[in-house]
């Protein structure tokens, strides 16, 4: 993995955690969060996709179908469980 790779693959899961983000809104918090579900999900998806041997949609050293697919999930799945109301008694 090249730096130039490493940076954009930074770059392109920023841009899926911003845009969850503006998808389904609130505060600054909830954005800083998806934003570091995009990156885990992402570069998960990269090495779960290159130990199986899964590729496509590849943008040079970056495996970007199964990275996409990756940040997908973890981006919905940290939703679904953000979603957690405290209620005081």
């Amino acid at each position: 993995m090249t730096l130039p790779g490493i940076l954009f693959g930074i770059v392109l899961s920023t841009l899926y955690g911003t845009a969850f983000h503006f998808w389904k809104g609130g505060p600054i918090n909830r954005l800083i969060l998806f934003i570091l579900l995009a990156w885990l999900g992402f570069w998960t998806g990269h090495i779960v996709g290159a130990v199986l041997h899964w590729s496509f949609a590849n943008i040079g050293p970056i495996n970007g179908g199964m990275a996409t697919l990756g940040s997908a999930a973890f981006l919905f799945v940290g939703e679904w469980l953000g979603r957690v109301e405290v209620t005081h008694k």
